[in-house]
């Protein structure tokens, strides 16, 4: 059973930066598909975005809310996934979860899709 463990939250402006983390109790590649998903208070869950590395390469989605704004990426030798988030709004404040399936398809990005979470990392972004 895959572990992860969420981490690089905070409090920014708009405009600003962040990068999450996510350490995989395991090595994921080429056998799951990671993603990060967010909600926000009221709300309900989201899919941001998902990648998959697999031999020849590595292939990534994203919603559309974060399409050129957020980018996805994993690190096989620290068993890492990140999030890089720029250019932040305040409706990107919410909690956000690293989340990992096994990839037998392509792109997920529904919650009920994944099978393992980590737990949240708050996410502030304001005015």
């Amino acid at each position: 059973q895959v572990q992860l463990v969420a981490s690089g939250g905070g409090s920014v402006q708009a405009g600003g930066s962040l990068r999450l983390s996510c350490a995989a109790s395991e090595y994921t590649s080429s056998t799951f598909c990671m993603g990060w998903f967010r909600q926000a208070p009221g709300k309900e869950r989201e899919g941001v975005a998902t990648i998959y590395i697999y031999t020849r390469g590595s292939k990534t989605y994203y919603a559309d809310s974060v399409k050129g704004r957020f980018t996805i990426s994993q690190d096989n030798a620290k068993n890492t996934l990140y999030l890089q988030m720029n250019s932040l709004k305040p409706e990107d404040t919410a909690m956000y979860y690293c989340a990992a399936r096994l990839c037998s398809y392509w792109p997920a990005l529904r919650p009920a899709e994944y099978n393992y979470w980590g737990q949240g990392t708050q996410v502030t972004v304001s005015s």
